[in-house]
Protein backbone atom coordinates (compact mmCIF):
# COMPACT_ATOMS: atom_id res chain seq x y z
CA UNK A 1 0.00 0.00 0.00
CA UNK A 2 1.39 3.72 -1.02
CA UNK A 3 0.78 6.73 0.88
CA UNK A 4 -1.83 7.63 -1.70
CA UNK A 5 -4.56 6.01 -0.28
CA UNK A 6 -4.45 9.21 2.38
CA UNK A 7 -4.81 12.60 1.09
CA UNK A 8 -4.58 15.85 3.16
CA UNK A 9 -5.72 19.18 2.26
CA UNK A 10 -5.67 22.60 3.96
CA UNK A 11 -8.56 24.73 3.97
CA UNK A 12 -7.26 28.73 3.58
CA UNK A 13 -8.64 29.16 7.05
CA UNK A 14 -6.35 26.14 8.53
CA UNK A 15 -9.09 23.55 8.92
CA UNK A 16 -7.19 20.48 7.83
CA UNK A 17 -9.04 18.02 5.84
CA UNK A 18 -8.09 13.87 5.36
CA UNK A 19 -9.49 11.72 2.69
CA UNK A 20 -9.33 7.92 2.38
CA UNK A 21 -10.61 6.74 -1.38
CA UNK A 22 -12.33 3.50 -0.85
CA UNK A 23 -14.01 2.86 -4.35
CA UNK A 24 -15.31 -0.13 -3.90
CA UNK A 25 -18.25 0.80 -1.05
CA UNK A 26 -21.14 3.11 -1.66
CA UNK A 27 -21.10 4.90 1.78
CA UNK A 28 -19.22 7.98 2.81
CA UNK A 29 -18.42 8.50 6.56
CA UNK A 30 -17.31 12.04 7.44
CA UNK A 31 -15.88 13.21 10.73
CA UNK A 32 -15.45 16.89 12.48
CA UNK A 33 -12.79 16.78 15.04
CA UNK A 34 -12.26 19.16 17.07
CA UNK A 35 -9.15 19.26 19.96
CA UNK A 36 -10.88 19.73 22.61
CA UNK A 37 -12.61 17.95 25.55
CA UNK A 38 -12.86 17.36 29.38
CA UNK A 39 -9.04 17.94 29.38
CA UNK A 40 -9.28 22.02 28.58
CA UNK A 41 -11.69 21.86 31.46
CA UNK A 42 -11.06 22.99 35.12
CA UNK A 43 -13.66 22.62 38.16
CA UNK A 44 -15.81 25.40 37.19
CA UNK A 45 -16.53 24.82 33.34
CA UNK A 46 -16.22 20.59 33.91
CA UNK A 47 -18.58 19.41 31.84
CA UNK A 48 -18.40 22.45 29.10
CA UNK A 49 -17.11 20.29 25.92
CA UNK A 50 -19.96 17.25 26.34
CA UNK A 51 -22.19 20.01 27.08
CA UNK A 52 -21.70 21.92 23.80
CA UNK A 53 -21.60 18.49 21.71
CA UNK A 54 -25.25 17.97 23.21
CA UNK A 55 -26.36 21.47 22.37
CA UNK A 56 -25.34 21.34 18.70
CA UNK A 57 -28.02 19.11 17.94
CA UNK A 58 -30.35 21.22 19.16
CA UNK A 59 -31.28 22.95 16.57
CA UNK A 60 -29.48 25.68 14.04
CA UNK A 61 -31.51 28.96 12.17
CA UNK A 62 -32.52 26.60 9.44
CA UNK A 63 -32.81 23.55 11.09
CA UNK A 64 -34.63 22.07 14.78
CA UNK A 65 -33.30 19.56 16.42
CA UNK A 66 -36.71 17.14 14.86
CA UNK A 67 -35.44 18.44 11.62
CA UNK A 68 -31.78 17.25 11.81
CA UNK A 69 -32.96 13.75 12.97
CA UNK A 70 -35.06 13.45 10.76
CA UNK A 71 -33.03 14.55 7.57
CA UNK A 72 -30.47 12.27 8.46
CA UNK A 73 -33.05 9.48 9.39
CA UNK A 74 -34.62 9.61 6.27
CA UNK A 75 -32.08 9.07 3.91
CA UNK A 76 -30.75 6.15 6.05
CA UNK A 77 -27.68 7.74 7.60
CA UNK A 78 -26.26 7.81 11.25
CA UNK A 79 -25.68 11.53 12.66
CA UNK A 80 -24.23 10.89 16.48
CA UNK A 81 -21.06 12.52 18.05
CA UNK A 82 -18.86 11.84 21.71
CA UNK A 83 -17.30 13.59 23.94
CA UNK A 84 -13.49 12.30 24.99
CA UNK A 85 -11.01 13.77 27.36
CA UNK A 86 -9.00 15.03 24.46
CA UNK A 87 -11.14 15.41 21.76
CA UNK A 88 -14.87 16.26 20.25
CA UNK A 89 -15.77 14.56 17.04
CA UNK A 90 -19.37 14.52 14.99
CA UNK A 91 -19.87 11.97 12.30
CA UNK A 92 -22.28 11.53 9.75
CA UNK A 93 -22.00 7.95 7.79
CA UNK A 94 -24.22 7.95 4.56
CA UNK A 95 -24.96 6.74 0.80
CA UNK A 96 -22.16 8.26 -1.25
CA UNK A 97 -24.81 10.15 -3.25
CA UNK A 98 -26.16 11.82 -0.02
CA UNK A 99 -22.28 13.65 0.83
CA UNK A 100 -23.66 17.35 0.13
CA UNK A 101 -25.99 17.04 2.62
CA UNK A 102 -24.39 15.31 5.26
CA UNK A 103 -21.48 18.58 5.04
CA UNK A 104 -24.16 20.71 5.27
CA UNK A 105 -25.46 19.42 8.08
CA UNK A 106 -22.02 19.21 9.75
CA UNK A 107 -21.28 22.68 9.14
CA UNK A 108 -24.68 24.03 10.00
CA UNK A 109 -24.59 22.09 13.25
CA UNK A 110 -20.89 23.67 13.83
CA UNK A 111 -21.44 26.96 12.66
CA UNK A 112 -25.10 27.95 13.35
CA UNK A 113 -26.40 26.56 16.35
CA UNK A 114 -28.77 28.47 18.31
CA UNK A 115 -28.11 27.38 21.90
CA UNK A 116 -31.56 28.49 22.95
CA UNK A 117 -31.86 29.11 26.76
CA UNK A 118 -35.07 27.32 26.84
CA UNK A 119 -32.91 23.91 25.26
CA UNK A 120 -29.65 24.68 27.35
CA UNK A 121 -32.39 24.26 30.55
CA UNK A 122 -33.62 20.99 29.18
CA UNK A 123 -30.42 19.44 27.98
CA UNK A 124 -29.40 20.49 31.16
CA UNK A 125 -31.14 17.84 32.89
CA UNK A 126 -31.02 15.00 30.18
CA UNK A 127 -26.74 15.37 31.08
CA UNK A 128 -28.06 14.96 34.89
CA UNK A 129 -29.87 11.58 34.12
CA UNK A 130 -27.08 10.89 32.33
CA UNK A 131 -24.74 11.42 34.93
CA UNK A 132 -27.28 9.67 36.80
CA UNK A 133 -27.07 6.12 35.11
CA UNK A 134 -23.75 6.39 34.92
CA UNK A 135 -23.25 6.95 38.85
CA UNK A 136 -26.06 3.71 38.62
CA UNK A 137 -24.07 1.56 36.33
CA UNK A 138 -20.97 0.57 39.15
CA UNK A 139 -18.65 -0.67 36.52
CA UNK A 140 -18.82 2.72 34.89
CA UNK A 141 -18.42 4.46 37.72
CA UNK A 142 -15.56 2.45 38.91
CA UNK A 143 -13.33 3.49 35.66
CA UNK A 144 -13.96 6.97 36.45
CA UNK A 145 -13.43 6.68 39.75
CA UNK A 146 -10.01 5.39 39.24
CA UNK A 147 -9.44 8.12 36.46
CA UNK A 148 -10.58 10.86 39.33
CA UNK A 149 -7.34 9.10 41.45
CA UNK A 150 -4.74 8.66 39.16
CA UNK A 151 -5.42 11.86 37.80
CA UNK A 152 -6.19 14.03 40.70
CA UNK A 153 -3.59 16.74 40.23
CA UNK A 154 -4.47 17.20 36.56
CA UNK A 155 -7.49 18.10 34.12
CA UNK A 156 -7.11 14.42 32.79
CA UNK A 157 -8.98 13.35 35.92
CA UNK A 158 -12.20 15.22 35.29
CA UNK A 159 -15.21 14.15 34.38
CA UNK A 160 -16.39 14.05 30.84
CA UNK A 161 -19.81 14.50 32.18
CA UNK A 162 -19.23 17.22 34.73
CA UNK A 163 -20.70 17.79 37.91
CA UNK A 164 -24.23 18.11 38.76
CA UNK A 165 -22.96 21.61 40.56
CA UNK A 166 -21.01 22.50 38.16
CA UNK A 167 -23.69 21.81 35.00
CA UNK A 168 -25.69 24.36 37.25
CA UNK A 169 -23.46 26.91 36.97
CA UNK A 170 -23.06 26.49 33.05
CA UNK A 171 -25.18 29.02 31.10
CA UNK A 172 -25.42 30.08 27.41
CA UNK A 173 -22.40 32.69 28.06
CA UNK A 174 -19.77 30.46 29.44
CA UNK A 175 -20.80 28.20 26.75
CA UNK A 176 -20.76 30.08 23.88
CA UNK A 177 -16.89 31.45 25.53
CA UNK A 178 -15.73 27.98 25.46
CA UNK A 179 -17.44 27.44 21.93
CA UNK A 180 -15.33 30.15 20.82
CA UNK A 181 -11.90 29.68 22.48
CA UNK A 182 -11.56 26.21 21.42
CA UNK A 183 -13.81 25.70 18.05
CA UNK A 184 -11.54 27.76 15.78
CA UNK A 185 -10.24 26.34 12.37
CA UNK A 186 -6.53 25.52 13.45
CA UNK A 187 -8.00 23.33 16.29
CA UNK A 188 -10.18 21.15 13.72
CA UNK A 189 -9.87 18.13 11.17
CA UNK A 190 -12.17 16.65 9.06
CA UNK A 191 -11.78 13.28 8.19
CA UNK A 192 -13.93 11.44 5.31
CA UNK A 193 -13.33 8.01 4.39
CA UNK A 194 -15.40 6.16 1.78
CA UNK A 195 -16.33 6.63 -1.83
CA UNK A 196 -16.32 10.26 -3.27
CA UNK A 197 -15.15 12.74 -6.03
CA UNK A 198 -12.52 14.72 -4.77
CA UNK A 199 -12.46 17.62 -6.31
CA UNK A 200 -16.16 17.87 -5.65
CA UNK A 201 -16.05 16.62 -2.44
CA UNK A 202 -13.27 19.57 -1.66
CA UNK A 203 -14.77 22.09 -3.10
CA UNK A 204 -18.48 21.66 -1.04
CA UNK A 205 -16.55 21.14 2.32
CA UNK A 206 -14.45 24.47 1.08
CA UNK A 207 -17.54 26.37 0.67
CA UNK A 208 -19.34 25.05 3.72
CA UNK A 209 -16.22 25.20 5.89
CA UNK A 210 -14.40 27.88 4.83
CA UNK A 211 -16.39 30.99 5.93
CA UNK A 212 -15.00 29.37 9.82
CA UNK A 213 -13.16 31.86 12.08
CA UNK A 214 -9.54 31.26 11.51
CA UNK A 215 -7.95 32.41 14.64
CA UNK A 216 -4.89 31.48 15.71
CA UNK A 217 -4.72 28.95 19.03
CA UNK A 218 -3.62 30.66 21.92
CA UNK A 219 -3.95 28.01 24.66
CA UNK A 220 -1.07 26.17 25.67
CA UNK A 221 -1.22 22.29 25.95
CA UNK A 222 -1.43 21.15 29.87
CA UNK A 223 1.20 20.22 31.94
CA UNK A 224 2.38 17.62 32.71
CA UNK A 225 1.15 14.57 34.63
CA UNK A 226 2.08 14.07 38.49
CA UNK A 227 0.41 11.01 38.99
CA UNK A 228 -1.56 10.39 41.95
CA UNK A 229 -1.17 6.47 43.49
CA UNK A 230 -3.68 6.62 46.52
CA UNK A 231 -6.55 3.76 47.75
CA UNK A 232 -10.33 5.08 46.87
CA UNK A 233 -13.24 3.20 47.60
CA UNK A 234 -17.16 4.15 47.33
CA UNK A 235 -20.20 2.13 48.85
CA UNK A 236 -22.97 1.30 46.99
CA UNK A 237 -26.02 -1.05 47.04
CA UNK A 238 -24.94 -3.21 44.88
CA UNK A 239 -24.51 -7.25 44.55
CA UNK A 240 -21.05 -7.16 43.03
CA UNK A 241 -17.57 -5.60 43.96
CA UNK A 242 -15.53 -3.58 41.43
CA UNK A 243 -12.11 -3.18 41.40
CA UNK A 244 -9.74 -1.65 39.23
CA UNK A 245 -6.22 -0.61 39.13
CA UNK A 246 -3.78 1.52 37.46
CA UNK A 247 -0.30 2.04 36.66
CA UNK A 248 1.73 4.70 35.22
CA UNK A 249 1.70 3.83 31.12
CA UNK A 250 2.72 5.74 28.15
CA UNK A 251 1.79 8.93 26.11
CA UNK A 252 0.55 8.62 22.97
CA UNK A 253 3.38 10.65 21.34
CA UNK A 254 5.96 8.13 22.63
CA UNK A 255 5.32 5.74 19.70
CA UNK A 256 8.47 3.22 20.54
CA UNK A 257 7.22 2.55 24.10
CA UNK A 258 3.51 2.68 22.64
CA UNK A 259 3.43 -0.94 20.81
CA UNK A 260 5.32 -2.96 23.35
CA UNK A 261 2.63 -1.62 26.08
CA UNK A 262 -0.23 -2.78 23.66
CA UNK A 263 1.23 -6.29 24.10
CA UNK A 264 1.85 -5.84 27.15
CA UNK A 265 -2.09 -4.94 27.81
CA UNK A 266 -2.73 -7.96 25.09
CA UNK A 267 -1.66 -10.38 27.65
CA UNK A 268 -2.15 -9.32 30.57
CA UNK A 269 -5.79 -8.63 30.36
CA UNK A 270 -6.56 -7.52 26.81
CA UNK A 271 -8.30 -10.46 24.90
CA UNK A 272 -10.20 -14.59 25.97
CA UNK A 273 -6.49 -16.09 25.68
CA UNK A 274 -5.13 -13.75 28.48
CA UNK A 275 -3.46 -14.63 31.18
CA UNK A 276 -5.87 -12.71 34.00
CA UNK A 277 -9.05 -14.30 31.68
CA UNK A 278 -8.04 -17.76 31.68
CA UNK A 279 -7.02 -17.86 35.22
CA UNK A 280 -9.57 -15.30 37.04
CA UNK A 281 -12.49 -16.55 34.90
CA UNK A 282 -11.99 -19.87 33.05
CA UNK A 283 -9.84 -21.68 35.32
CA UNK A 284 -11.17 -20.22 38.85
CA UNK A 285 -14.59 -19.11 37.91
CA UNK A 286 -14.15 -16.07 40.04
CA UNK A 287 -15.05 -13.18 38.13
CA UNK A 288 -17.55 -12.92 34.76
CA UNK A 289 -15.84 -9.86 33.54
CA UNK A 290 -12.41 -9.50 34.07
CA UNK A 291 -9.75 -7.37 31.87
CA UNK A 292 -6.67 -4.66 31.18
CA UNK A 293 -6.66 -1.35 29.03
CA UNK A 294 -4.18 1.07 28.45
CA UNK A 295 -5.61 4.87 28.80
CA UNK A 296 -3.36 6.74 26.39
CA UNK A 297 -3.47 10.68 25.91
CA UNK A 298 -0.58 13.41 24.53
CA UNK A 299 0.47 13.80 28.01
CA UNK A 300 1.11 10.54 29.47
CA UNK A 301 -1.52 7.48 30.31
CA UNK A 302 -2.19 4.07 32.15
CA UNK A 303 -2.67 0.67 31.97
CA UNK A 304 -5.47 -0.41 33.89
CA UNK A 305 -6.98 -4.05 35.20
CA UNK A 306 -10.65 -4.36 36.24
CA UNK A 307 -13.10 -7.11 37.86
CA UNK A 308 -16.12 -7.83 39.27
CA UNK A 309 -16.43 -10.44 42.11
CA UNK A 310 -18.76 -10.92 45.08
CA UNK A 311 -17.37 -9.28 48.30
CA UNK A 312 -15.85 -12.38 49.46
CA UNK A 313 -13.94 -13.25 46.97
CA UNK A 314 -12.25 -9.92 45.84
CA UNK A 315 -9.23 -10.90 48.43
CA UNK A 316 -8.71 -13.82 46.31
CA UNK A 317 -8.92 -12.02 43.06
CA UNK A 318 -6.53 -9.66 44.14
CA UNK A 319 -3.92 -12.21 44.99
CA UNK A 320 -4.44 -13.74 41.55
CA UNK A 321 -3.88 -10.48 40.10
CA UNK A 322 -0.96 -9.78 41.97
CA UNK A 323 0.84 -13.16 40.89
CA UNK A 324 0.34 -12.70 37.67
CA UNK A 325 1.62 -9.09 37.69
CA UNK A 326 4.75 -10.74 39.36
CA UNK A 327 4.83 -13.71 37.45
CA UNK A 328 5.25 -11.16 34.10
CA UNK A 329 7.62 -8.91 36.29
CA UNK A 330 9.89 -11.72 37.08
CA UNK A 331 10.08 -13.70 33.86
CA UNK A 332 9.19 -11.59 31.38
CA UNK A 333 7.18 -12.62 27.98
CA UNK A 334 8.22 -15.74 26.31
CA UNK A 335 8.87 -16.07 22.75
CA UNK A 336 5.87 -17.61 21.84
CA UNK A 337 3.66 -15.41 23.35
CA UNK A 338 5.37 -12.50 21.72
CA UNK A 339 4.36 -14.45 18.38
CA UNK A 340 0.77 -14.56 19.30
CA UNK A 341 0.30 -11.17 20.63
CA UNK A 342 1.90 -9.40 17.81
CA UNK A 343 -0.73 -11.70 15.20
CA UNK A 344 -3.48 -11.06 17.37
CA UNK A 345 -2.63 -7.32 17.41
CA UNK A 346 -2.28 -7.49 13.48
CA UNK A 347 -5.79 -9.44 13.15
CA UNK A 348 -7.06 -6.64 15.34
CA UNK A 349 -5.71 -4.08 13.41
CA UNK A 350 -6.74 -5.00 10.24
CA UNK A 351 -10.32 -6.53 10.71
CA UNK A 352 -10.93 -3.16 12.28
CA UNK A 353 -10.06 -1.23 8.77
CA UNK A 354 -13.31 -2.63 7.10
CA UNK A 355 -15.69 0.07 7.99
CA UNK A 356 -15.81 3.68 6.52
CA UNK A 357 -16.38 4.80 10.05
CA UNK A 358 -13.57 2.97 11.62
CA UNK A 359 -11.24 4.54 8.59
CA UNK A 360 -12.50 7.81 9.42
CA UNK A 361 -12.03 7.67 12.85
CA UNK A 362 -8.46 6.38 12.73
CA UNK A 363 -7.36 9.23 10.62
CA UNK A 364 -9.32 11.84 11.83
CA UNK A 365 -7.86 11.24 15.57
CA UNK A 366 -4.14 10.79 14.17
CA UNK A 367 -3.99 13.53 12.47
CA UNK A 368 -5.77 15.96 15.21
CA UNK A 369 -3.46 14.57 17.70
CA UNK A 370 0.00 13.55 15.77
CA UNK A 371 -0.27 15.72 12.95
CA UNK A 372 0.46 12.55 10.88
CA UNK A 373 -1.58 9.72 9.63
CA UNK A 374 0.12 5.73 9.54
CA UNK A 375 -0.85 3.83 6.43
CA UNK A 376 -1.31 0.42 7.25
CA UNK A 377 1.99 -0.99 6.14
CA UNK A 378 3.31 1.38 8.27
CA UNK A 379 1.46 -0.09 11.62
CA UNK A 380 1.42 -3.58 10.52
CA UNK A 381 5.93 -3.22 10.59
CA UNK A 382 5.48 -1.05 14.15
CA UNK A 383 4.33 -4.16 15.10
CA UNK A 384 6.55 -6.23 13.69
CA UNK A 385 9.31 -4.74 14.84
CA UNK A 386 8.53 -5.08 18.52
CA UNK A 387 11.27 -7.35 20.33
CA UNK A 388 11.15 -9.49 23.59
CA UNK A 389 13.27 -6.79 25.07
CA UNK A 390 11.24 -3.94 24.52
CA UNK A 391 8.28 -5.71 25.67
CA UNK A 392 10.38 -6.22 29.09
CA UNK A 393 11.81 -2.91 29.35
CA UNK A 394 7.46 -1.63 29.34
CA UNK A 395 6.94 -4.11 32.01
CA UNK A 396 9.44 -3.18 34.58
CA UNK A 397 8.42 -0.02 33.86
CA UNK A 398 4.98 0.57 33.75
CA UNK A 399 4.15 -3.02 36.06
CA UNK A 400 5.52 -1.14 39.38
CA UNK A 401 4.00 -3.11 42.46
CA UNK A 402 5.01 -0.07 44.63
CA UNK A 403 3.25 2.68 42.44
CA UNK A 404 -0.05 2.04 41.54
CA UNK A 405 -3.70 3.13 42.45
CA UNK A 406 -6.52 1.33 42.76
CA UNK A 407 -10.70 1.67 43.47
CA UNK A 408 -13.40 -0.48 44.71
CA UNK A 409 -16.63 -0.06 44.54
CA UNK A 410 -18.73 -2.50 46.77
CA UNK A 411 -21.96 -2.53 49.57
CA UNK A 412 -19.00 -3.08 51.98
CA UNK A 413 -16.22 -1.33 54.01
Amino acid sequence: MNNQMYKKFNLKNGIRVVTEHIPHVNSISIGVWIEVGSKNEDKTINGASHFIEHMLFKGTDKRNAKNIANTIDGIGGHINAFTGKECTCYHVKVLDSHYKLAIDILADILLNSKFDEVEIGKERSVIIEEISMYEDSPEDLVHDLLSQTLYNNHSLGLSILGTRKSLSDLDRKSLLDYMKKYYIADNIVISVAGNFEENRLIEEIKEKFGKMNGTRRIYKNRNTIDYNFKRASKIKDIEQTHYCLGFKGVSLLNRKELYPLLVVNNLLGGSMSSKLFQKIREEKGLAYSVYSYPSIYKNGGSLNIYAGTNANQLGQVKELIFSELNELVNKGIQDEELTQTKEQLKGNYILGLESTSSRMSSIGKSELLLNKIYTPKEIISLIDCIDIESVNEIINKVINLNNFASVIVSNTE
